[in-house]
């Protein structure tokens, strides 16, 4: 497969960017390239061994048919309208045409300076690119949606954050970079029409078959809603959390975009606050059904010049059942049940409030409780809690529950140990992979790359156990 780029979104939106190529950085080298990727995509080998310096993966040169531009957009950044936001580190280098017809933005993180760069440097430091690479290939083999990691290149550029860390870029791939806050910005701007000249370039290029609709509108939004919906129901299903769950933020494609201070939970805490800068906890893990509502609000208001008020309403009181009915189909397959059966709900809440109650590890518990046999008393799980007698209690009211399934344990097992992943990135893993890469040393970071392509495979080493007690207390910042 040829490289091909388009640039559908300079061509057809020419008032929606600023046209600026990337700035390279000092001594610039590709530290780490995601090999399977990097083959969907038909990347020819040779270009990650350009005959100097980093190529286009540092913004060095650029492949033919590319033409980098800076999207401009807006936001609410914790529940606050900031105005205008945009690209400001970022560079969307070129759209590649896909044989299915589709494409794929290359994005390269940490570009430099921007019309949109506000107070910010324009730089990506090498802790926020591996732990965004990490991430999104972890959430990418979770089967959840998500934004890609092709390579990172590291350079001897200095930049400050809380300290002087080294300056580094990320080559980000999507099907799509449009946010909720693009579609804000011309709304606050007063300039519906190009609201709606976006949403006709979205419709048309990523819901074709809505085109010819009379209601084409109405329909993509509560597309949209659903999208949304079931990421949040599977973010919460993983124990994922966010952490900067802005408008800017939020896919329009229902992807995971924007991967900055997030974590996995450790122990099981509804409260986890995974972002130190978010003091009241806006974006908490149990706050992110109620935050995407309110997201998907704004997103709303903004399309309310041209659709009618009353059908986005509707289309938004849909998001609450579609959440609940994904999230519950997720959970009853973590727990093993194949059918709906009353007091499911009733289970698992009280699972949860043994977890909390005890500290349990989220991962740990679901991937344990998967080895369960139905008319089995002992369970692997037991010993990871401390109150023995209402671990016994609960557990004797579960196997009653799978005994109601005429499913033999093999297949249970099977279906369990494919939806209850055994590794996830916790935030210790990624630290100390980071640590490592950044004395030159890359064998942790490719390991655990490999690791995370493989989640639900069992392991016996630390990859799979409960962290060590200095990597629960990790913070992370916006800048991570």
């Amino acid at each position: 497969m040829t490289l091909s780029f388009t640039t559908r979104w300079r061509d057809e939106l020419p008032e929606f960017y600023t046209a600026l190529s990337p700035t390279p950085l000092l001594n610039a080298r590709l530290l780490w390239r995601n090999t399977p990727l990097a083959e969907t995509l038909g990347v020819p080998e040779t270009l990650f061994h350009p005959d100097s310096g980093a190529g286009v993966w540092g913004g060095e040169t650029l492949l033919p048919g590319m033409s980098p531009l800076a999207q401009v957009y807006s936001g609410h950044q914790f529940g606050v309208w900031a105005g205008q936001l945009g690209d400001g580190r970022g560079i969307l280098l070129g759209e590649q045409k896909m044989p299915d017809g589709s494409t794929r933005d290359w994005h390269l993180k940490g570009a430099g300076l921007t019309p949109y760069s506000r107070m910010g440097d324009g730089r990506a430091v090498l802790r926020s690119t591996i732990r965004e690479s990490l991430a999104s290939e972890a959430m990418h083999y979770l089967g959840i949606p998500t934004t890609r990691a092709l390579s990172i290149v590291t350079s001897d550029t200095p930049v400050m954050r809380e300290t002087r860390e080294q300056g580094a870029m990320l080559m980000r791939i999507a099907e799509s970079h449009v946010r909720f806050g693009h579609f804000e910005h011309f709304y606050y701007r007063r300039e519906p029409q190009k609201v709606r000249q976006l949403a006709d370039f979205v419709i048309r290029h990523h819901w074709p078959e809505l085109q010819e609709e009379s209601d084409k509108y109405i329909a993509w939004f509560r597309d949209v809603v659903r999208r949304t919906a079931l990421l949040i129901a599977r973010w919460q299903s993983v124990g994922f959390a966010h952490g900067v769950m802005n408008t800017d933020n939020m896919s329009i494609l229902g992807l995971t975009i924007d991967y900055g201070p997030f974590g996995f939970l450790d122990d099981y805490q509804p409260g986890f606050i995974c972002n130190h800068s978010d003091y009241q906890g806006r974006y908490s893990f149990e706050n992110q059904p109620v935050v995407a509502l309110w997201n998907l609000q704004r997103l709303a208001q903004s399309l309310s010049p041209f659709i009618a008020v009353d059908a986005l309403n509707a289309a938004l009181d849909e998001y609450q059942q579609l959440l609940l009915t994904e999230y519950g189909v997720l959970m009853r397959g973590k727990l093993g049940f194949f059918t709906r059966q009353q007091g499911d709900n009733v289970l698992l809440d009280n699972l949860f409030a043994l977890m909390v109650r005890e500290g349990s590890d989220y991962t740990r518990t679901f991937r344990l409780l998967s080895v369960t046999e139905q008319h089995r008393a002992d369970s692997p799980l037991r010993d990871e809690f401390i109150d023995r007698g209402a671990f016994d209690s609960w557990f004797v009211q579960y196997r009653a529950r799978l005994q109601q399934e005429n499913i033999d344990d093999t297949q249970r097992q099977q279906h369990m140990q494919g939806v209850n992943p055994a590794v996830v990135l916790r935030n210790w893993l990624a630290q100390r992979a980071i640590d490592a890469a950044e004395k030159g040393e890359t064998e942790e970071l490719e390991r655990l790359h490999e690791i995370l392509r493989q989640p639900f495979a069992d392991r016996s080493d630390d990859y799979a156990r409960r962290p060590p007690d200095w990597g629960k207390r990790l913070e992370v910042s916006c800048s991570s």
